[in-house]
């Protein structure tokens, strides 16, 4: 799955995750973001999970592509508990700490347009892991 040129490298989007999240080492970074992409990869679908893979280094793209579709949707929360329990030694507000840090730069790294396709795949919620604000429904 090749990436649109301008994509940053794998190293450079460990590098941001890592400062991100204030992990001590580039290898712990990885592994969070490995893990996030993963559970990512099986919530997002059809044009959008394309156009994110290619927005993203290949060895990410690979990590968010290689996921089966999730046969139900996660709530933000409930995704959340889902990264913790393959994270060893995780607790639900570590978890949250670990997905916001790797989405949030996810987010910059692919642009606004896309996260918001994005979220509108997802159950309200995951707008704040993205690091963006949850507006309301428009009246």
């Amino acid at each position: 799955m090749p990436s649109t040129p301008g994509t940053p490298r794998w190293s450079q989007l460990i590098e941001a995750v890592r400062d991100s999240g204030q992990y001590a080492t580039k290898s712990e970074a990885e592994r969070v973001t490995r893990i996030v992409l993963s559970a990512l990869g099986g919530h997002v679908v059809g044009d959008e999970r394309v156009e994110l893979a290619r927005r993203l280094p290949e060895q990410a793209a690979r990590v968010l592509a290689s996921q089966v579709p999730a046969v139900r949707r996660l709530t933000a929360a409930e995704f959340v508990d889902e990264v913790a329990t393959r994270i060893e030694g995780s607790t639900p507000a570590t978890a949250r700490w670990d997905v916001s840090s790797v989405l949030s730069v996810v987010a910059s790294t692919v642009g606004d347009d896309l996260v918001t396709r994005v979220l509108h795949q997802l159950p309200r919620g995951y707008a704040l892991l993205f690091g963006r604000a949850e507006l309301p429904p428009a009246a």
